[in-house]
């Protein structure tokens, strides 16, 4: 056999399919199982999955998929890493704790949780598939990446996994490489997001602009991509497609055109543009996103004739409306549906047609509506109508596009999507600027609008068809070539002409074309527009001319641009050659604004030029000038030419503040160079410098306004690549410190506010300034100089916050606010060390408790500068600002500022724990000498959930994690005296164990809490050293602070984030992984404190018995091994001092009872603990006897508990009942009084809880037996609810006895409420005299006896069950109880429930006692039948006739023994008489405690068997027999309304059985010579049962009388045979046995004091009493057996002869023999009636035999249901369901209803005779049960894997199994027909 080979490249893979291990050495695996492959052969793989690495075996090749991996270390410390990205990773690992939870889900029927994290898995597999496949682009890629870690975040907040922390790229932070800060901020940054996703997914609907605007808060620029896929339109001529952004609600166009040109083929005129019809609309900025709506529009210009037809004769080339295609892309704009590979279709709606618009034009204009005239309507209301209408009956015609939204601006885009977007991309760009306008992007469009015109029909008889030629010119006339673009895509034209619409008087055109010029020369060029009917015959179009002329200049005189807007232009007569001459027409105004300014300055009868008219028609354009170069503003012109007017620049200068700011940050480079030019250009002078600082300080404070803060790129750009004044660095700094010096004045004021607020770019410049000048000419002598004015303007600033707080409060914040924002840039041309004192100074300037928010915010931005980070500044600034927050965080501080402290303080921490900054040591010791108590002390003052708290402790965490061992040495030396390193230590301990218990940080900020973990267990250890150190030895031994020592390690060892067990397997391996298991390390560091306090042990008992117990229960063996221990210790230490370890003891018991309680200790817990004890103890001189019993006592208390724990986890309420009486039977045998009143309380609950409220009245007599009636006050021990702690015993014991009565009233016990209520009254009558209270208590006790007489208790049954195997719960194991079942619960009821709590159970079908192998199995064996108690009247009811309501309740309470019956034959079988060997084994059952108790169950304690003959069981037969006869007759005689059914049937069975042949096997059994010569001792019984049979005459006689009285002329048959048959009966008994004679007294009616009459039950042994007999008679037969009901031996129907006789059934009665159903009716009304008057008891008797029992086969009965009647539904006397009519077999009653046809009985227990004790299956099943725990100790351990080559499977075939076939990713993951909740 070939050895296993190590692995070389298969290191790692992944599970493809499930397989399961059929043997020891295999292992088993899920799909998705992650494996570390060590060794492989013949294509088997050997090693473990990652989420399990203790476990290794083999598993098959074939099943494993490879990956690559790399490998770290090597040999046994091998550890493997996946190669994938980190990203992939992580999805996976996230993937695999997913799956976990949704399955949970699925089990636990969370349907709408499920199908939630069901999308979410599925989106992350799909975008897992998508990083892999390594085809998406760079762009596309990042935002995958940023969804998927959204999705993880929001994914596990909602599951309650832990948050993971990233940096701004989504990497996951590695906390030993992080600061503590930044992972509190990174923690708090990511805690924050992930709250707002989920408050954006629960108000989804919500405040839709809201949530875009917060979508593209962050970029500024975008760009919408279209690709034209198709166009498909029955058009038949060329068109012109017009593609343009539309907002709907505004009413306007937001891009210009895209402009396709389409061949009358169905194709791009041009075909390199075939499949590359792309444009970009650009500059499109967040506010445009955030539209409410917006459209994509399509505007189709059909180009060709006037009308859809073909002709020579037709002018060609017109362009035509012909319809439009709208498209709403909102939604895509808001970046939803963002995908360009998904084609959209953008249906067609067509104009009508021409020909028939024409017609109805001619013919019916008048009538035309909107819809017909649709031509003659712009195509901007045809869309608009489009939009509105939302349906388009489209016909298939339509565009097909695809989009995509992509942010940036142009060249980002190029950049970013190089894919989509390359050079021949049309650029459509937006009618106006973008949000930034950056530096060198230069644009100079003009857009030109055609609005609408009005022509006059001159000789015509219809409107004109005007069609509009649109050119641009220079002032000599000169057309200028290709200035005009109606769309992107194609070179400029010449010329536009417009749509020509169709004999319209009022044309509306709307159409937009861009116009670009040179920027030089837009001053001298115009627009000209000329007007021109266009006849749809080519011959009359040839001859039209033009009718008319308009023109606008688009400069003005004064040098700045037409304005944007509406323009109404003068329209000039256009036939003549002037109205083409440039320089006649551009003398005259071109627009009626021009005209009318004219006539305003001239007079209105001014003619210009007679040649060139005015005509009426009139036309309207809208102007739009996008350019960075031309300005609409006169002011803002004049400074931008200032040159060529030197003396306004003052007035240019200062009108530059009331210029928009919208304007000049378009010209935001012209405007600043224009600045610092006329600066340096008049630098001789000091003229404009005022002025021009105060034009700077404006233009950023403009950019600095929230409307155009994104206007900030381009000032930095600005700076750094176009600003040249290398001189302007005096100029600011000199009118800068003007300012700051003289800021007393009032007027100057607002100016150096201002300026302060622009101070960091004042000084960009300054800093930009001085380094172009030391570029340019090197260091001087101006350096020196520099350096002075930066010193003077720091001066100034200290002497203005010296100033009184009420002067210039509003200067001072500002410069403590803008300040800072200098240093970075300053310190590039100024001494960084010298800059640092200056800044001190200047702090230093301010007063004491002045701006102490303003001073400390400061300090935080210069400690986030470069300044900070250099060593030797450091050293300058860290004194200062420690100086600062020691002030704020003093006690004597009354209103610290906590949250600028904790900024300022987490920043300088921050910057320290970087490994870049150069030496710390000295500056963490500075902090920690004069900051880290200060904290600690603010942490300790501050409330838990106080918003700053956790700022402050990760600051104090920072401070801990940056000190070394030395500075922890350094710090204790730095405490003057002892006491205050107590003091320290002592606060220190506490703050940490409440930190500990009360955790700042969310549960699931794993990282954070795990650093927390870490640094505490650190300076933990190194105050134990201190310990140990200063406070050990005798003299200077400190308690107190030992003791917190000892609970605060406890405390920091025990808390949740440290508990392992409790983690899923991921997250436990990453944290071992990471941070070890902290637990080992601080229990270790415990028990060697405790070993080391030598004698001062003893003072930690009892008080750390608690706290060390909570220790060792930590499921973590080899702490428990080390800790153990120190509970032996204890003993031994106190044994040694008190000579017993009593207190000890007592301690461990209260606290096990807790902790366990609380869900502490297990199994193994249990054998380690008594393992380790006795070994100690067995070792100990003087504690091997007492330690061992003690030991084993605890070990008894552990298991006791532990049941009791698992009990209350589960389901089943009886065995919570079970462990709860052992707990607090435990606590009673030790006298714990306090701990068993507490067990008693959650006793009663259960109990009340299942309605047992009999039982918790017994739960509650035993709180109450511990009480007296005493005036003495309560021990705090036997109270256990906080609002009796002032009562007496006599007061509690009251209360106890009036809830214990109420329960009894409640369970119906109504004879022990009465007991209490006697021993209350007496109380009340005879002590404390309360008769009030006394009226009342025996008011409620007459109403509890006559509950007695009338109320019905149904008699609850009682069943044995035996519970054999080990796999039953110790309190369970080997023993049989006897249980007490409910009201109307059935045996089978209730083996169905036994079975449901133990399904694992097997039946035992005996019921004979197990054997000692099925008691040791390991499985369940299961025994239950049912048993009758034994009657146990009290003395005062012996031999007197007892009511039978009072009866009943004895027979089934106070009661001890149970009986059970069982046949069986002795000897051999006499063909004849088998009877005479019929024997009956009876056993009888001891319980432990009377029923009914505290519980519904009792175990069996001694069990008694006996045999009874045959002739005993003959005897205890008749007894039975005559005691039912007697009191039915008694029942019938004085109720004579009752139906005469039952009295038929009881008869009917007796006698005719009887005459059938019944005294022939008597005599055959019993009444023969040698019978009695084979036992001469059963004489005696002979002639009792002689007597008995004797007895039985008079009182059938008594029955037939009445039941002669009762007879109807239906029953007159039935009564005539009853009384033939009764006649040869007793003649043939009373000749052969006598006659007796009943006594009158067994008739006599007894009378209660309210008139109703009570039915004395006449017991057998009664009536045997009290009859006359006229023979021999022979001894009364003992009661003993008397009162045993058939439910425990054979059956009978009560006949003399029942049992030897072969039984017939009666014939069938006929039509004479049945009662009908009216009368039955009647009569059972009439009971009803009669019920008032009776007991509303039922006298339930015994089940009757089958009347088909042969002489072969003689039944049994069982005592299923014995003495009760069927569960009714309801609990109302009368119902149908309690006549007891059914057969003879049927139970009867006294109150019984009409009868019923004759119904089979129930199926009996025993239906046949067995020759062994066999229970039949129908009448045993198994008990209900709780599930089995298996303990270490019963059942062997698996031997740990061994590590050498393990063997092949025994399989067949030695190679691996062939993978299961594959599923389909459409198939359902979900097994058909599995339901939600289905386990």
């Amino acid at each position: 056999m070939s050895l296993w080979l190590p692995t070389r490249r298969e290191k790692y893979g992944v599970a493809i399919y499930n397989y399961h291990a059929s043997q020891d050495p295999e292992l088993s695996l899920q799909v998705g199982d992650t494996v570390h492959i060590l060794e492989m052969h013949e294509g088997w793989y050997r090693g473990y999955s990652l989420q399990n690495k203790s476990k290794k075996g083999i598993f098959p090749a074939t099943y494993i998929h490879l990956k690559d991996a790399k490998l770290e270390s090597g040999g046994q410390d091998e550890t493997v890493i996946p190669g994938e990205v980190s990203l992939v990773q992580e999805l996976s690992t996230t993937l695999r704790e997913w799956a976990i939870i949704w399955h949970r889900l699925y089990l636990n029927s969370n349907k709408v949780m499920f199908h939630h994290v069901q999308q979410m898995t599925y989106n992350l597999i799909e975008w897992r598939s998508q990083i892999l496949s390594g085809t998406l682009p760079k762009d596309e890629l990042l935002d995958l990446k940023r969804r998927v870690i959204a999705k993880i975040d929001y994914g596990n907040r909602i599951l309650g996994l832990d948050l993971v922390v990233r940096d701004e790229q989504g990497n996951i932070l590695d906390p030993d490489l992080t600061s503590t800060i930044t992972l509190f901020k990174a923690h708090a940054a990511v805690s924050r997001g992930i709250d707002e996703r989920i408050q954006e997914e629960k108000s989804r609907t919500h405040n839709m602009e809201v949530r875009r605007q917060s979508i593209f808060s962050a970029t500024h620029t975008y760009s919408l991509y279209i690709n034209l896929k198709n166009f498909v339109c029955n058009l038949g001529e060329a068109a012109e497609l017009l593609m343009s952004l539309y907002d709907p609600v505004q009413s306007e166009f937001i891009s210009e055109n895209y402009l396709v040109r389409w061949s009358k083929i169905g194709k791009p005129k041009e075909f390199d543009r075939q499949n590359k019809l792309e444009a970009l609309f650009t500059d499109l900025s967040s506010s445009d996103l955030i539209r409410l709506r917006i459209s994509l529009v399509c505007q189709i210009v059909r180009v060709g004739h006037m009308e859809l037809k073909e002709g020579k004769k037709h002018t060609c080339g017109l362009r035509r409306p012909f319809g439009v295609a709208v498209m709403d892309i909102t939604d895509m704009i808001g970046g939803q549906n963002n995908d360009e590979e998904k084609q959209h279709f953008i249906p067609f709606q067509q104009i009508a047609m021409e020909t028939y618009i024409r017609q109805r034009q001619l013919i019916m204009s008048p009538l035309l509506t909107s819809r017909v005239i649709g031509e003659n309507e712009p195509l901007t209301s045809v869309f608009n109508k489009v939009i509105a209408a939302k349906e388009v009956n489209h016909k298939g015609q339509g565009l097909w596009v695809s989009m995509k939204l992509l942010p940036g601006d142009m060249k980002q885009v190029h950049k970013d999507f190089p894919h989509l977007v390359d050079r021949s991309t049309a650029v459509a760009r937006k009618m106006g600027f973008p949000e930034i306008v950056l530096p060198g992007d230069i644009r100079n469009d003009i857009y030109v609008t055609l609005i609408q015109g009005e022509f006059d029909k001159g000789k015509k008889k219809t409107p004109k068809n005007v069609e509009v030629t649109m050119g641009v010119y220079d002032e000599e006339g000169t057309r200028i070539e290709k200035a005009i673009f109606p769309g992107s895509g194609y070179q400029g034209i010449s010329e536009y002409k417009s749509v020509v619409y169709y004999q319209v008087k009022q044309p509306f055109w709307y159409e937009t074309v861009k116009v670009a010029i040179a920027v030089e020369d837009v001053h001298r060029c115009h627009l000209r527009f000329t007007f021109r009917h266009r006849s749809s015959q080519e011959s009359k179009d040839k001859s039209e001319k033009l009718f008319g002329m308009s023109f606008v200049k688009l400069m003005k005189p004064d040098g700045t641009t037409l304005r944007d807007g509406k323009h109404d232009l003068i329209v000039f007569k256009g036939d003549t050659k002037k109205a083409e001459d440039a320089k006649c027409y551009l003398a005259q105004p071109g627009t009626k604004e021009e005209q009318e300014l004219r006539e305003s300055q001239n007079g209105k009868g001014v003619q210009h030029s007679a040649t060139l008219s005015i005509i009426k028609d009139s036309f309207q354009i809208a102007t739009l000038v996008c350019s960075t170069k031309l300005t609409q503003n006169v002011d803002l012109l004049g400074l931008l030419n200032w040159r060529s007017s030197h003396q306004s620049i003052e007035q240019n200068l200062r009108r530059l503040m009331e210029v928009d700011g919208s304007e000049i940050v378009k010209f935001l480079q012209d405007t600043l160079d224009a600045l610092f030019n006329i600066m340096m250009e008049t630098s001789d002078r000091d003229t404009y410098d005022f002025l021009v600082f105060d034009a700077l300080v404006f233009i950023i404070s403009l950019i600095g306004d929230i409307k155009f803060q994104h206007f900030n790129p381009v000032l930095e750009t600005y700076i750094t690549n176009h600003f040249s004044a290398t001189l302007a660095y005096v100029k600011l700094a000199k009118v800068l410190h003007y300012y700051v010096s003289n800021a007393e004045r009032a007027d100057k004021t607002d100016l150096l506010f201002s300026a302060l607020k622009a101070l960091k770019y004042i000084f960009r410049f300054i800093v930009q300034s001085k380094q172009l000048y030391l570029r340019i000419y090197g260091t001087q002598e101006s350096d020196t100089e520099f350096s002075e004015s930066i010193r003077k303007l720091f001066l100034s600033f200290n002497s203005l916050m010296d100033r009184p707080l009420e002067e210039s409060v509003k200067i001072k914040g500002a410069a403590l606010k803008y300040l800072p924002s200098i240093v970075n840039h300053v310190m590039l041309v100024f001494d960084p060390i010298e800059l640092s004192v200056l800044f001190t100074k200047f702090i230093q300037s301010i007063p004491d408790y002045q701006l102490v928010r303003q001073k400390l915010n400061c300090m935080c931005k210069i400690v986030e500068s470069e300044l900070f980070k250099q060593p030797e500044c450091r050293d300058i600034l860290l004194p200062l600002i420690i100086d600062q927050l020691s002030g704020q965080l003093d006690d004597n501080s009354s209103k610290p500022d906590h949250e600028a402290c904790g900024q300022l303080l987490s920043s300088v921490l921050q910057v320290l724990d970087s490994k870049s900054i150069g030496p710390r040591q000295t500056h963490v010791q500075l902090i920690m000498e004069r900051l880290l108590r200060r904290i600690n002390r603010t942490v300790i003052g501050m409330d838990r959930q106080a918003s700053q708290i956790g700022v402050f402790i990760a600051c104090m965490i920072a401070i801990l994690n940056q000190m070394e061992d030395n500075h922890y040495t350094h710090y204790i030396n730095t405490f003057k005296t002892r006491h205050d390193i107590i003091d320290f230590l002592m606060e220190t301990f506490i703050m940490f164990k409440d930190l500990i218990g009360k955790n700042v940080y969310p549960s699931d900020w794993m990282v954070m809490n795990m650093v927390q973990n870490r640094v505490f267990l650190r300076a933990i250890n190194q105050f134990a050293v201190v310990l140990n150190k200063l406070f050990l030895d005798q003299a200077n031994f400190e308690l107190q602070l030992w003791s917190n020592y000892f609970h605060l390690a406890i405390a920091f060892l025990t808390q949740d984030s440290l508990q392992l067990e409790t983690f899923s397997t991921e997250k436990r391996n990453k944290i071992i992984s990471k941070y070890g298991d902290m637990r080992k390390e601080i229990g270790l560091k415990l028990r060697d404190m405790w070993y080391n306090l030598g004698p001062h042990k003893i003072k930690f008992i009892p008080g750390m018995v608690g706290p060390i117990l909570e220790m060792t229960l930590v499921p973590e063996p080899e702490l428990r091994r080390a800790t153990i221990p120190i509970f032996f210790d204890m003993m031994q230490c106190e044994y040694s001092v008190n000579r017993s370890f009593h207190t000890f003891e007592n301690e461990l018991i209260t606290k096990l009872d807790q902790e366990v309680e609380g869900g502490g200790g297990d199994e193994q817990y249990k054998v380690l603990l008594e393992r380790i004890l006795l070994e100690h103890c067995r070792k100990h001189k003087y504690l091997a006897n007492s330690g061992e019993t003690f030991v084993l006592l605890v070990s008894s208390l552990l298991e006791n508990l532990l049941d009791y724990r698992a009990i209350m986890h589960d389901g089943s309420k009886e065995n919570k009942m079970s462990c709860t009486v052992n707990v607090l039977t435990f606590y009673k045998e030790k006298k714990r009084e306090d701990i068993y009143i507490r067990y008693l309380y959650k006793l009663r609950d259960l109990h009340r809880d299942c309605g047992n409220y009999t039982e918790a009245a017994y739960t509650l007599l035993l709180h109450a037996e511990l009480l007296q009636w005493s005036d003495q006050s309560c021990a705090a021990y036997l109270i256990h609810r906080e609002d009796y702690q002032m009562l007496t015993n006599r007061e509690l014991k009251e209360k106890l006895y009036q809830e214990i009565i109420h329960y009894c009233d409640m369970g119906k016990m109504w004879e022990n409420a009465i007991k209490l209520c006697k021993e209350l009254a007496g109380m009340y009558e005879k002590e404390i005299f309360e008769y009030e209270e006394l009226s009342n208590l025996l008011r409620q006790q007459a109403k509890f006896y006559e509950k007695i007489m009338k109320a019905m208790r149904p008699l609850p049954e009682y069943f044995a069950v035996g519970y054999y195997g080990l796999g039953f719960p110790s309190f369970l194991r080997n023993r049989m109880f006897i249980h007490r079942g409910k009201e109307y619960e059935r045996y089978e009821d209730f083996r169905l429930k036994l079975a449901t709590h133990f399904p694992n159970a097997e039946k035992m079908t005996s019921t004979a006692p197990p054997s000692d192998e099925l008691k040791t199995s390991p499985k369940q064996y299961a025994q239950c039948f049912t048993v009758k108690p034994v009657l146990n009247l009290p003395l005062h009811y012996k031999d007197k006739p007892i009511p039978e309501q009072i009866l009943n309740f004895y027979r089934a309470n106070e009661v001890q023994q149970f009986q059970y019956s069982r046949p069986f034959r002795k000897g051999e079988k006499d063909p004849d008489n088998e009877f005479a060997t019929m024997w009956i084994e009876r056993v009888t059952y001891t319980t432990a405690y009377n029923f009914p108790g505290i519980l519904q169950w009792f175990e069996v304690k001694a069990t008694v068997s006996e045999e009874i003959s045959p002739l005993e069981n003959a005897i205890e037969t008749m007894e039975r027999t005559n005691e039912k006869i007697s009191n039915m007759v008694q029942q019938y005689a004085w109720d004579r309304t009752l139906p005469a059914h039952p009295l038929s049937m009881l008869l009917s069975g007796i006698v005719d059985a009887s005459v059938m042949g019944g005294l022939a096997n008597y005599e055959k059994a019993f009444f023969n010579s040698r019978y009695l010569q084979d036992r001469p001792e059963d004489l005696e019984k002979i002639e009792t049962l002689k007597q008995l049979i004797a007895l039985q005459i008079p009182l059938l006689t008594e029955g037939i009388r009445i039941h002669g009285e009762k007879s109807t002329e239906e029953l007159k048959p039935l009564h005539a045979r009853i009384a033939s048959c009764f006649k040869e009966l007793k003649g043939k008994v009373e000749k052969l046995y006598g006659v007796i004679t009943l006594a009158p007294s067994l008739t006599d009616r007894k009378r209660s004091r309210s008139g109703s009459m009570v039915l004395p039950y006449i017991m057998s042994s009664t009536l045997w009493r009290l009859s006359t007999i006229s023979v021999a008679s022979s001894a009364a037969s003992s009661s003993s057996t008397s009162s045993d009901s058939a439910s425990s031996r054979p059956a009978s129907n009560g006949s003399v002869l029942d049992p030897l006789l072969e039984r017939r059934p009666l014939p069938p009665a006929g039509p004479d023999d049945t009662p009908d159903k009216d009368e039955l009716d009647g009569k059972a009304n009439k009971s009803k009636r009669r019920e008032a008057h009776l007991s509303k008891s039922q006298v339930i008797f015994e089940r009757g035999q089958k009347n088909d029992l042969s002489t072969e086969k003689i039944y049994f009965s069982e005592t299923i249901a014995s003495q009760r009647p069927q569960r009714p539904k309801s609990l109302q006397f009368g119902d149908s369901r309690h006549s007891p009519l059914q057969t003879c077999s049927s139970q009867l009653t006294y109150l019984s209803l009409p009868s019923r046809a004759p119904s089979a009985t129930r199926t009996l227990s025993y239906p046949t005779l067995q020759s062994s004790p066999e229970v039949t299956p129908d009448s045993v099943d198994l008990p209900p049960p709780t599930p089995p725990k298996n303990k270490p100790y019963e059942v062997g351990s698996q031997r740990d894997v061994s590590e050498v080559a393990p063997r092949l499977p025994d399989k067949l075939s030695p190679r691996p199994p062939t993978p299961p076939p594959k599923v389909r990713r459409s198939q359902s993951i979900i097994p058909a027909g599995y339901s939600f909740g289905a386990e």
